[in-house]
């Protein structure tokens, strides 16, 4: 037997193995991420009563388009019925249509706690479509539940809210990026469930760094009315700050 035909044909074996085990592993991509924020703003309105916030997740994605994932943050419990914790589970499909990227999917926004005197915890269903070129999006979310809990124990039904995401981002060079952000927020017989308003505006300007794979940022928040949603202690919400934040992905 040819001892040198052998082991060119182990080798052969063993390279063909890896190719395919490198080739199966690039299906799928797994990544996470965790932060810290001095806040935690969501579409304009603190959710912490200006307090930090930690927040992390992980995205599991196809090489197909298809994603699951799940992000989750301390909350205000005033806010969610005693939930001190957000959780969020979606999944969607992203896929290309010439140089722009398309993302369709759904959301879950879970605040796990006894009920706090109410017959449901809060919680949050959601469609999305979402566009991308260059460096613009857009995102379109449909509510199919009541906003947030919002209206659960009363007659009154919030379901049929929605949200428009316009963002923007550039990036300046070694590290350096700047990005803006506007958001309005319908929700549809909420003076009714006593909102202010059906509707409120909110806006974002900020800076990022990366610094050796920690992304250190700074934002200007502000909303269009600044008491359109409550902090957790009766005051208002949406008042106009700095958000600092650093994060890091893996």
């Amino acid at each position: 037997m040819n001892i040198k035909a052998v082991v060119l044909a182990v080798l052969s074996l063993g390279s063909i193995g890896v190719a395919c085990a490198e080739e199966a592993k690039s299906d799928w991509t797994f990544t996470g991420n965790a932060g810290l924020f001095s806040d935690y703003r969501f579409r304009g309105f603190t959710q912490t009563n200006y307090r930090p916030a930690f927040q992390g997740g992980f995205d599991l994605a196809h090489s197909s388009g298809l994603y699951v994932g799940n992000w989750n943050s301390n909350v205000e419990q005033n806010l969610y019925r005693g939930a001190s914790m957000e959780m969020d589970f979606y999944g969607g499909y992203k896929y290309a249509v010439g140089d722009v990227n398309l993302d369709v999917g759904g959301i879950y926004y879970a605040y796990p706690s006894g009920s706090n005197g109410s017959t449901k915890q809060a919680h949050q269903t959601e469609l999305y479509f979402g566009a991308a070129y260059g460096e613009f999006s857009a995102k379109f979310s449909y509510g199919l539940s009541n906003f947030f809990g919002l209206g659960d124990d009363t007659p009154v039904k919030t379901n049929g809210n929605y949200y428009v995401d316009l963002g923007y981002a550039h990036d300046l060079g070694n590290g350096l990026g700047i990005n803006a952000h506007y958001g309005y927020q319908y929700v549809k017989n909420g003076t009714d469930a006593g909102l202010i308003s059906n509707s409120v505006s909110d806006y974002r300007v900020g800076v990022t760094q990366d610094m050796k794979g920690w992304l250190v940022g700074a934002s200007v928040v502000a909303t269009s009315k600044k008491n359109f949603a409550p902090t957790g202690n009766g005051k208002d919400g949406g008042k106009t700050s700095v958000v600092l934040s650093v994060v890091k992905s893996f």
